[in-house]
């Protein structure tokens, strides 16, 4: 339906508004859930250790995030099981931050759930973790998302050889890595 279609259906400015912002929802709802071929995460997630600050190292970037710097996540477990997210990072020289909410879609924790504009929930899923906890690699179904986190604001050079030499096979191209400033 396009705008004159709308106006001749006699629909008032307001009832046109939300007919449109209704056809855009359904239509970001059907292209969310078109397939793509799944990631392999890891097989158990212990919330307890995930819990805490991470940092940014890399990421894809994305509208949200251009120009950050000092870029962190902390997380901390709800009675409920599910996370409260804090991101932060400044941004021209002033400290941004965003506060959201995440569940995991099953048992391992591999897989969760991401909000911070309820009800719009975005996949985030632990491709790599590290064994003591120290580093994590989130992407998510799409390809269009990437971060790789660490405990620290640095990483060392074989630990990021690996993870850039992973991302392949795992759908995602190293070259749109945007490595983010820590200091």
């Amino acid at each position: 339906m396009d705008m004159k279609e709308i106006e001749m259906a006699g629909l008032s400015r307001e009832q046109q508004i939300k007919l449109i912002l209704s056809t855009l929802i359904t239509l970001l709802l059907l292209g969310c859930s078109s397939h793509y071929k799944p990631l392999k995460t890891v097989k158990k997630v212990d919330v307890n250790r995930y819990l805490g600050t991470w940092y940014e190292i890399a990421r894809y970037e994305h509208f949200f995030e251009e120009g950050c710097s000092n870029v962190s996540a902390t997380y901390i477990l709800n009675k409920d099981k599910t996370l409260k997210v804090h991101n932060r990072c400044e941004k021209d020289g002033k400290l941004k931050d965003a506060k959201g909410v995440a569940y995991a879609t099953d048992e391992s924790f591999s897989k969760l759930k991401v909000s911070f504009f309820r009800p719009f929930y975005g996949d985030y899923q632990v491709l790599i973790l590290d064994d003591e906890y120290k580093h994590v690699v989130i992407g998510e179904p799409s390809r269009e998302y990437f971060w790789i986190l660490s405990r620290t604001k640095t990483l060392e050079k074989e630990t990021l050889d690996m993870i850039v030499n992973k991302m392949p096979s795992l759908g995602y191209d190293a070259k749109q890595l945007i490595w983010t400033p820590q200091h």
